[in-house]
């Protein structure tokens, strides 16, 4: 399988390729026509096992931008939630459809659609990675910090969740430095933190105010992603004292900016005078996750893919 025919992973694009999708990103934010209509008479298929409202949103309407239009397929009306093997669903949208969209649990669903079809695969979220989001969040602070963010340091304040992966392999690939805060049992995926810190610098600590100081962008997620419903009193416990406030942005960097992949909860993970105050940069994020998932779908699925 050729993984730079999809986008699975930040981590299976060259740096080179990854700056060119942000950079068409960009040029697509400031002109949505920039890149024409590659995608006309083409079909997104968008796989839902998870609920979304950006996710779902973002691909419908930069899908149509482009030309092409999106299916909605929820797993409870298709057959892979009666338990079709994704090896069959993946044989046979690929000759229906130009391109799969899927949202869901496993990493290995993501990989088996990729493996066994013949059209470009895109993670839109696993509980593993969301390489979609930390690509809208790059376009972010590429706006405030310019192109290269080489000399740009990150801190994640949370849990070391698919978001967080997602950041280390964006770190080990644009050479910024990441340091994450998280508490204990909570580390992000030991063999992608283990890769980005022999790429780059990277550091884990447990106070949250070690890893925001001089930090250029301060992030988090909220502290029980779906799925962990259950364990969300067991978590509020462990996460206490990972709460982003006015204490710790004053500890990053004077430009620094806050950047939250949403949806939010206020007086949680991070204070309302952060997330709506004058560093947040959490609504140009979210739009960005339109421009810069239009970019990959015209790399991967536009005439010239």
């Amino acid at each position: 399988m050729d993984r730079t025919r999809h986008f699975l992973s930040i981590a299976d694009w060259a740096p080179e390729r990854l700056r060119e999708a942000l950079d068409l990103a960009d040029r697509l934010k400031a002109d949505p026509g920039a890149a024409g209509r590659p995608l006309t008479g083409k079909t997104l298929a968008m796989i839902f096992t998870k609920s979304s409202t950006r996710t779902r949103v973002s691909f419908e309407v930069g899908t149509h931008q482009l030309g092409g239009q999106a299916l909605f397929l929820s797993a409870r009306d298709i057959q892979i939630g009666r338990g079709e093997p994704l090896s069959d669903t993946a044989r046979v949208l690929s000759r229906f459809v130009h391109g799969i969209m899927i949202r869901t649990f496993a990493q290995a669903d993501v990989e088996a659609l990729a493996e066994h079809g013949s059209i470009p695969v895109i993670n839109g979220l696993t509980d593993l990675l969301h390489p979609c989001q930390i690509m809208a969040d790059l376009q972010t602070a590429r706006a405030e910090f310019g192109p290269d963010l080489s000399g740009r340091t990150v801190a994640w304040i949370g849990d070391g969740n698919n978001v967080a992966n997602s950041w280390l392999n964006a770190a080990a690939k644009l050479g910024f430095r990441l340091r994450l805060a998280c508490p204990e049992g909570y580390d992000p995926d030991p063999a992608i933190l283990a890769a980005a810190g022999r790429a780059t610098q990277v550091d884990l600590f447990r106070m949250p105010a070690e890893a925001a100081e001089g930090a250029h962008v301060v992030t988090t997620d909220v502290w029980a992603s779906m799925g962990q419903e259950e364990e969300a009193a067991e978590r509020a416990r462990a996460f206490d004292g990972y709460h982003v406030g006015a204490e710790i942005m004053a500890r990053a960097a004077d430009d620094a900016i806050f950047l939250h992949c949403l949806p939010a909860h206020r007086g949680e993970e991070v204070a309302a005078e952060v997330i709506d105050g004058p560093a947040s940069r959490v609504w140009d994020e979210a739009e960005n996750r339109l421009h810069s998932q239009k970019a990959i779908l015209a790399m991967l699925m536009g005439a010239a893919s």
